[in-house]
């Protein structure tokens, strides 16, 4: 029988609504069926009553709330506890999926090893283009595939949480997505919660193979302000911030290990490229070398603030139990129950192993954010 994969859309903010609605759209429009769509809405009780309006009495779309607290790892988890399906997809709320999106990640879940698989995320600049001095190695800055990911189906360490799928099983054995981590609306753009839960996923179940298919591809919106060099900053440093929480949760040697082969190669080379060329006259080539440089500096300045304030606070890097249904209500949601599931910390294992955040470079390893 062919896999039934259940699609998620995490959603909230009104300003988004035309994005929205191209979202579900082209699920709606997958050749591979989803079997249903989920829009979970966070914790804004206007978007919920209005999309329970765009949306009634469709039966293959369900609109509910955030059962969890604010933001997207919790958003997901509710997702995951309100879906049927075999597989769960996520799918980024100013994305849209091509049609064969959903049919080459059924295809990989023939195998009853794979537990997880992602896709290609192309960005779609606001401007029309990408700006001059945006090197192609940093795209997943703006949630979208990046230059020194390999090519094909390929084994990964990790997929990335906006074009993703995941087995169900792989919640059942490994818990949900780490709260505190993630996204939280237009608050500063932490990520890496689903390196975590890769991470964690493959340490509970040794022989789980996780993928990414360039086949499956999504176009994303990177909107004005995620072109400017300001948010390129803020983001490279958020993700420090990030790397760090990852690497006290499940140890440096695992949470670093692509990132130490993405800064020692995948960067060099692009600086490389900026320099010559800068020295070839080409447009943007000496900006986007010092680009690298900057994203770099940035990320590791993030990390080490983020590693100084995990010691500080010396407590367990916590990861929320999947969430239960959520009420059939337009109100806010109650508040989650206490977590269920807790990982201890452990300190980095070596000293030299406090990088920036970056990503992959061969398929038998793993990807960024």
């Amino acid at each position: 029988m062919s896999v039934r994969i259940s699609v998620v859309i995490c959603v909230y903010t009104e300003d988004r609504w035309g994005d929205i609605l191209a979202a579900a759209a082209s699920v709606r429009d997958q050749l591979h069926p989803a079997h249903e769509i989920l829009l979970v809405v966070d914790h804004n009780p206007a978007l919920l009553t209005r999309l329970r309006t765009q949306f009634a009495g469709a039966t293959d779309i369900s609109v509910l709330p955030n059962a969890g607290p604010r933001g997207l790892s919790a958003g997901r988890n509710t997702g995951v506890a309100e879906s049927t399906g075999e597989v769960v997809a996520f799918l980024d709320d100013d994305a849209v999926a091509e049609r064969e999106w959903l049919l080459h990640f059924a295809e990989g879940y023939a195998d009853p090893k794979v537990m997880a698989i992602g896709g290609r995320t192309e960005p779609v600049w606001a401007s029309g283009r990408r700006p001059a001095w945006f090197p192609r190695e940093f795209d997943w800055v703006v949630g979208c595939t990046y230059l020194g990911l390999p090519p094909g189906r390929t084994r990964v360490r990790n997929v990335l949480g906006g074009n993703a799928s995941f087995r169900r099983e792989a919640f059942e054995i490994a818990g949900g997505f780490a709260t505190g981590i993630g996204r939280d609306g237009d608050k500063r753009p932490l990520g890496c919660e689903e390196t975590e839960l890769c991470i964690r996923l493959t340490r509970a179940c040794p022989d789980a193979v996780l993928l990414i298919d360039d086949r499956s591809v999504i176009h994303h919106r990177v909107p004005a302000g995620r072109e400017r060099f300001a948010y390129f900053r803020t983001r490279t440093y958020a993700e420090g911030l990030s790397k760090a929480l990852v690497a006290r949760s499940v140890g440096a040697q695992e949470g670093l290990a692509t990132e130490r082969r993405y800064t020692t190669r995948v960067l060099p080379a692009g600086v490389a490229r900026g320099v010559r060329d800068a020295l070839l006259r080409r447009p943007g080539g000496a900006a986007r070398a010092g680009a690298i440089v900057a994203g770099v500096a940035a990320a590791a300045g993030g990390y080490l603030v983020g590693t100084a304030r995990t010691r500080r606070s010396g407590g367990a890097f916590v990861i929320a139990a999947v969430p239960g249904p959520a009420p059939d209500t337009g109100s806010e949601p109650p508040p989650a129950e206490p977590v269920r599931l807790t990982v201890r910390t452990e300190k980095p294992a070596r000293a030299d192993a406090q990088g920036p955040a970056e990503g992959v470079l061969r398929g038998d390893e793993g990807a960024v954010a």
